[in-house]
């Protein structure tokens, strides 16, 4: 039966890889956006939990806040371990931990969805429509206005840390993503 330790040398080595073939690597923690809506928090491993699985192998050094902007990815420069942190790093790594470390604050992002709809966020439990609008001859204006809307809907956090967050209803693949 594989254990934690094989799940480390897995990631390390996943990590490894991405290196070795000048890929940048990104590390993902699981969401509450699955099609059975059967998300348990408790089974998910955390971005801090991922990192700390890297540092078996590697140093990572945070890049500065401002090169982040308002991606979801935090990125890490990646050098051998023990290497001196000015030392030119291999490459980088990325952490989206969206539940655990919520980048709210700064996120500038909307998402169209496959069948024309906006969403504000990606844990909004509503969207609005744009298919239908276009489909209908809607203005330059018009359509601004609906985007403006939503825009101005947008919360200023997801909630999934709050005990009353209800998983958004269409899952991630009906999303896109």
């Amino acid at each position: 039966m594989r254990g934690i330790n094989d799940a480390v040398e897995d990631v390390v080595a996943l990590l490894t890889f991405a290196l070795e073939h000048a890929y940048e690597l990104r590390f993902i923690e699981q969401m509450p956006l699955d099609a059975q809506h059967g998300w348990d928090r408790s089974q998910m491993i955390s971005g801090a939990e991922i990192l700390d699985m890297l540092r078996t192998g590697y140093d990572l050094t945070p890049q500065p806040d401002e090169s982040r902007g308002s991606a979801p990815a935090e990125l890490f420069d990646v050098r051998p371990l023990g290497a001196s942190p000015d030392s030119r790093p291999l490459g980088t790594v990325g952490a989206i931990a969206s539940v655990t470390m919520p980048f709210c604050g700064s996120c500038d992002r909307v998402r169209l969805t496959a069948d024309g709809m906006i969403r504000n966020c990606l844990f909004a439990a509503g969207e609005t429509d744009l298919r239908t609008p276009l489909r209908e001859g809607a203005s330059d204006d018009e359509l601004a206005a609906l985007l403006r809307g939503s825009i101005t809907a947008k919360l200023p956090g997801h909630g999934i840390n709050q005990p009353d967050f209800l998983q958004p209803p269409r899952p991630m693949s009906a999303i896109g993503g």
